[in-house]
């Protein structure tokens, strides 16, 4: 079994925020991350496919088709996107990184022509990254 990880990158822009809330009760829970206007940041997306080595092509997946695969249903999606307002499938959630890594794992799962999706890592910064795995 060989893994492959393809790294990606978009940016963009998030609030935590619960309208259930007050104001007090969201910026005690949120921080910064309550700003009215939200912020943003530059993610650092992994996406690791596992499986059997093509005896032709000596490939896993060509990469080609895994670069294909996340442009067109993740970073068309979310790059330079309010992931609150312009990403409609993340509904009422607070879009976490947590929640973010979810969402794209959904989006990818079973898009592929070869390999089995096995894990998506986000990272928001250099300190901070959430992972949806298979397992």
């Amino acid at each position: 079994m060989i893994a492959v990880t393809r790294r990606a990158y978009f940016c963009a822009g998030h609030r935590y925020w619960r309208n259930d809330w007050s104001a007090e009760k969201n910026r005690e829970v949120f921080g910064a991350c309550a700003n009215e206007h939200g912020h943003g940041h530059n993610y650092m997306l992994d996406v690791t496919l596992e499986g059997e080595v093509d005896a032709k092509t000596g490939m896993l997946i060509n990469l080609s088709e895994l670069d294909q695969v996340v442009q067109e249903r993740i970073i068309t999606r979310l790059d330079h996107r309010n992931l609150n307002m312009d990403v409609p499938e993340l509904g009422d959630e607070i879009p976490t990184t947590e929640v973010l890594a979810r969402f794209i794992f959904e989006q990818l799962d079973g898009a592929f022509s070869a390999g089995r999706l096995t894990r998506v890592r986000v990272f928001e910064s250099n300190d901070l990254w959430a992972e949806c795995r298979r397992d």
